[in-house]
């Protein structure tokens, strides 16, 4: 079974103030399409606690790597530069289409920094943090997901 990790960013989560309401929508999703995915991995914000977990993730063996929350342009929104360190290609068209999904709801989905791509074997998507975002972000990923990672083990482009 190939396995999965949702990796929730937030402060107020990660300290307990908040529930998390993003990450068990991605773990029901990324489940329901029959991935092997624990509860979501819920750290602070900040590009350093990011870094690590994603590491953390694919050192695991997780293929896919779902993000959810700190995409935005708040101060310690820094899912992106946590990321960036961890990808070895970037997947440009993902986070644009992301944003074109997130605008059709909300003009603020254009302001969604994230990023998408792989690493090593992994695929690696950063979704916004509300839930109804990362249902519809989930549902993308879950449409690719099969054909990125066939295409990292060697799989033809067709």
């Amino acid at each position: 079974m190939i396995r999965a990790a949702v990796i929730t960013v937030s402060d107020r989560s990660a300290a307990g103030e908040r529930e998390d309401r993003g990450g068990p929508v991605a773990v029901e999703a990324l489940r329901g399409a029959g991935y092997a995915c624990d509860d979501a991995v819920v750290v602070p914000d900040g590009a350093w606690s990011v870094e690590a977990a994603l590491r953390d993730a694919l050192a695991a063996g997780a293929r896919i790597v779902v993000t959810t929350g700190g995409t935005g342009v708040g101060p310690r929104d820094l899912t992106p530069e946590g990321t960036e360190p961890v990808l070895d290609r970037h997947l440009r068209g993902i986070p644009e289409e992301l944003r074109r999904i997130g605008a059709g709801v909300a003009p603020g989905g254009l302001l969604s920094r994230g990023l998408a791509g792989v690493a090593g074997r992994g695929f690696v998507v950063n979704l916004p943090g509300s839930p109804g975002a990362v249902r519809d972000g989930v549902g993308l990923v879950l449409r690719l997901a099969p054909h990125v990672l066939s295409q990292l083990d060697g799989g033809d482009h067709g």
